[in-house]
């Protein structure tokens, strides 16, 4: 109870510094202005030159994490920033409420690993209590929700995404440098016993490694309401990816259809990163993610939040802006809108393709969120 009284009095203390009553009602009246006169749209800091509105904010709440994964952490490690550079939790809660104010409706929590963060319960249960959020979603490698999952379902986790590349224990080692894969399986088991529906699966596919298990994956699905979704494998800094390694979703698809030749595409919303394709009498689904082969990004809504402050428009950009220099910096609401808006106004209408992508400096995964 003390603890978050503390906490409830420096979030109020770290808005103070910002803004008061007529800042904070300026920008509610300027959110109103551009949701009544659609002409303005294209003025509004979260819509940018090519006509989209980003309603999604992914936030990293670190750069640490208890695996090594192969695709995200270079072999050698990666150097982390010191504490005192990264957000804090009332910093996190207070760009969660400026970004729900002008339009977000859904945020995920990712990492590094969002669980090694002692506060992650207190920060869900903080996100909940924002007016107009209306889901709260998180990515994890799943490695301690049996120890984790009740409480943070209980702060409010609407939606949970876990990451398995490989069925195998011994892959499973390979590829995270690590072991706990039993852990993970049981942290799913528990996530469906706890009635999340579906439970979403993250599966990076690499040829030469994983591409055997596609089918296993599938059948997951059969008598779980599980969401098995295929990542084709990206470039980022010291991951080693090369285009031999990627499996397209063509070809991941006809995999599939070899074994499960009835399989279906679903209908997609308008802004689904997924191609979700379902085996008719199983109880889940599958889907493809097609950063590589087939970008979405014509109907991209997402921004990013880097666990030390800096907006990223695009997961393939290497552009940012600091937005923890400004709060520190003590500017207001308005100020940080027009840093806001003027990021997402240079947001390209496409990234580069992924041989670009692959010389391209930018982060290495883990340092820019899952």
């Amino acid at each position: 109870m003390l603890r978050r009284k503390i906490f409830n009095l420096a979030l109020k203390s770290i808005r103070s510094m910002r803004t008061d009553g007529t800042v904070a009602s300026s920008t509610q009246l300027m959110t109103k202005k551009f949701e009544n006169d659609p002409q303005k749209a294209e003025h509004h800091p979260l819509t940018d030159t090519f006509g989209r509105h980003h309603t999604y904010l992914r936030i990293s709440l670190t750069e640490r994490c208890n695996l090594r994964c192969q695709y995200c952490m270079p072999e050698d490690g990666v150097k982390l920033t010191a504490k005192p550079h990264l957000l804090t939790t009332e910093e996190v809660i207070y760009l969660s409420e400026l970004f729900v104010k002008v339009g977000v409706n859904k945020i995920r929590l990712t990492g590094g690993e969002p669980t090694v963060r002692k506060d992650l319960v207190n920060i869900i249960g903080a996100l909940k209590q924002i007016p107009g959020l209306q889901e709260v979603t998180m990515t994890t490698n799943g490695l301690v929700l049996t120890r984790m999952l009740v409480a943070l379902q209980r702060a409010g986790l609407d939606i949970i995404n876990i990451s398995l590349d490989t069925l195998k224990p011994s892959r499973y080692e390979t590829m995270t440098r690590r072991r706990g894969w039993e852990r993970v399986m049981a942290g799913i088991d528990l996530a469906v016993q706890l009635g999340y529906s579906p439970v979403k699966v993250n599966c990076v596919v690499m040829r030469g490694f994983n591409d055997d298990e596609i089918c296993d994956f599938v059948e997951l699905t059969k008598d779980r309401n599980l969401d098995i979704r295929f990542i084709e494998y990206m470039p980022f800094t010291g991951n080693k990816w090369n285009d031999k390694k990627m499996v397209p979703f063509d070809e991941m698809l006809k995999i599939i259809k070899s074994s499960y030749p009835h399989i279906c595409a679903l209908p997609n919303g308008p802004n689904d990163t997924s191609k979700a394709y379902h085996v008719p009498g199983f109880k889940g689904q599958v889907g493809f993610i097609t950063s590589m082969s087939n970008h979405f990004c014509g109907t991209c809504n997402r921004l990013r939040i880097t666990a030390d402050g800096n907006l990223k428009v695009c997961l393939f950009g290497n552009s940012e802006i600091s937005l923890r220099d400004a709060i520190r910096q003590r500017c207001s609401e308005d100020d940080l809108l027009a840093m806001i808006g003027a990021a997402v106004k240079r947001k390209k209408k496409q990234h580069a393709g992924m041989m670009n992508l692959s010389q391209m400096e930018n982060r290495p995964m883990i340092l820019i969120g899952g």
